[in-house]
């Protein structure tokens, strides 16, 4: 470990002077002053259920009910503040005035634990369920947090001038097409009992899989089988919900659903080679609509870039797409030869979110794909009707995309391309581009 480091005249802390020369790699069930705070998943009563505990702080380390850490992907960046002094290692949130602005829940689905392993249902209000727990000097912190805002996309602007959308004051706001949302944010928590049993696997299996394809960052995988929920590092999502929230629970009311995995290329700089961000700008439509008429709408947006294979992946597959003739034929094919598996979004743990709005049943789907569908529907929650995209929103350059899609098993309410015909839809080749 490095001594002290002198950056302009501020000396920085050492490692030792942060965290002492003991460090503990690992924990065990057995161990002298081992003690976790009780959890128990599936509980419907937050103070039976009892709070998550993952800091490593010196109040709560011998406490810790969870492994990983806060904040998901972005737990790295809070370690670097840390490190560079940026960052008080014992820093104290003030949660005053950051509670939810609007009520969720409690729903029944909140105390079924087959119903949500990969977050927690109680993670909007940790700060204040478990506020004895913080004043003892426990570290708890919200996974949830629930917010209020206006958004503005000039496809909806372009809507409302139209005439497609209607201004109503309440949800469509003014002719720019601002919207009124809610909106969601959710960090990972998982339940690993329950995440093994929603893939089939064993508990085990799991959590050799995490310990070994982190490179060994989480020994307590592998020493505290005790301990059953691990804090990801992975992205999260966030659910925006157009009317109002109470009525993505109520079955009179009609819900269109859009669950959308991001996709940066084409959502925020406007790719054409697929077709995320005019369905994603659809199915916001849509859930507007919905709203304005009485019902909820809502899009969820999951951080699972590139099939959650990841942008350099992603990009990988462009370049072997274009190099060999980009054949909609061949669209999986060059995913799997440089990935090893055509898609890893795995949806299986998506429908929790769904579960937590207290959602059950789905009007209208605003998704074409095979494996949110059954997820969906694997998990008890009904969809009375799928809507696919329009074909006038569909980018020339992506047919290749939503054609080998819809000849993979995605639902249409069109024509399914032999192979023969698939061979035949070719991309835009790189010549096309003068650089």
């Amino acid at each position: 470990m490095s001594d002290s480091v002198l950056e302009g005249n501020k000396k920085k802390s050492t490692a030792t002077e942060k965290w002492g020369n003991r460090i503990v790699l690992t924990t065990y069930p057995s161990q002298s002053g081992i003690d976790p705070i009780p959890l128990k998943w599936g509980a419907s009563d937050p103070r039976v259920r009892g709070p998550v505990v993952v800091s490593r702080s010196l109040s709560t380390v011998r406490k810790r009910n969870a492994v990983g850490a806060h904040s998901g992907s972005y737990g790295i960046y809070h370690a670097l503040a840390v490190a560079i002094d940026e960052l008080n290692l014992n820093h104290k949130p003030d949660f005053t005035n950051t509670e939810p602005p609007v009520a969720i829940g409690p729903f029944p689905q909140w105390g079924d634990a087959d119903k949500i392993v990969a977050m927690d249902p109680f993670g909007h209000l940790a700060p204040w369920l478990f506020k004895d727990y913080i004043d003892d000097g426990v570290e708890i912190r919200p996974t949830i947090a629930v917010t209020k805002a206006h958004m503005r996309l000039y496809e909806i602007e372009d809507e409302v001038k139209t005439g497609k959308l209607r201004v109503d004051g309440k949800i469509v706001i003014n002719e720019h097409g601002d919207l009124t949302v809610t909106k969601v944010a959710v960090e990972p928590v998982w339940y690993l009992p329950g995440v093994a049993k929603r893939f089939g696997i064993n508990e085990g299996t799991l959590r050799r899989a995490l310990f070994e394809d982190t490179g060994g960052s989480y020994p307590e995988l592998i020493t505290r089988p005790d301990i059953k929920v691990f804090l990801p590092p992975i992205g999260g999502l966030t659910a925006y919900i157009f009317g109002d929230p109470a009525k993505t629970a109520d079955p009179k009311c009609r819900l269109a659903l859009r669950v959308h995995d991001e996709c940066n290329g084409s959502d925020v700089f406007g790719s054409d080679i697929c077709t995320c961000r005019p369905y994603l700008l659809f199915g916001i439509s849509e859930a507007v609509k919905e709203a304005q008429n009485g019902g909820s709408g809502v899009v969820i947006y999951f951080r699972k870039e590139g099939r959650a294979l990841g942008e350099v992946t992603k990009y990988l597959v462009y370049n072997a797409r274009k190099r060999m003739g980009d054949s909609a034929a061949e669209y999986f094919t060059r995913t799997e030869n440089i990935a090893g598996v055509k898609d890893m979004r795995f949806q299986a743990l998506m429908p929790d979110i769904l579960h937590f709005l207290g959602i059950k049943k789905i009007d209208r789907m605003l998704s074409m794909s095979n494996m949110k569908y059954d997820a969906i529907v694997n998990q008890g929650i009904p969809i009375y009707e799928r809507v696919p995209i329009p074909e006038e929103l569909i980018p020339e350059d992506s047919r290749v995309e939503i054609d080998a899609k819809i000849h993979a098993g995605y639902f249409t309410s069109g024509k399914v391309l032999t192979l023969e015909e698939l061979s035949a839809v070719k991309g835009r080749q790189w010549e096309d581009v003068d650089h």
